[in-house]
């Protein structure tokens, strides 16, 4: 079973963030040259939201507020769901789907590690299943 630091030692444990105060539409630009779905809203050092496509979409777009007059605190996910390197891929999914969230920041001893996205975990679920394929054709071609 995977765990979240064998993700991160995979992916690398860069954070990609923006102060509350950042406009969305520079978050927005930063996502694209990126190409990221979302981004931790910090304030120093200290996660105090999410800023996702699906903010943009719900909490810009439909209520017809400008990217570019618009600061991220004034749509962002504040509700900032982590997990610990500690964790594994399975907590990480369940987690995901109660909270109906779609990135996890990594935090240990009270600093953020990184960030884990639901790609992540399917392409981590994908390879403990491909391994196990293996394994299993290996024992049933020796066996």
């Amino acid at each position: 079973m995977k765990h979240v630091r064998d993700i991160l030692a995979g992916k690398g444990d860069a954070v990609i963030s923006v102060t509350p105060e950042t406009w969305v539409l520079d978050a927005l630009r930063l996502m694209a040259e990126r190409e990221i779905g979302a981004l931790l809203v910090m304030t120093g050092g200290r996660p105090v939201g999410m800023f996702s496509e699906r903010d943009y979409a719900r909490q810009v777009i439909l209520k017809g507020k400008a990217s570019k007059d618009t600061p991220v605190q004034d749509v962002m996910t504040s509700r900032v769901v982590y997990v610990r390197p500690d964790q594994t891929v399975d907590d990480c999914m369940a987690l995901m789907t109660d909270k109906r969230v779609r990135h996890l920041p990594v935090l240990e001893d009270g600093r953020v590690t990184g960030v884990v996205s639901i790609g992540d975990i399917v392409k981590a679920v994908i390879s403990d299943k491909e391994f196990l394929i293996e394994q299993l054709e290996n024992y049933i071609a020796t066996g």
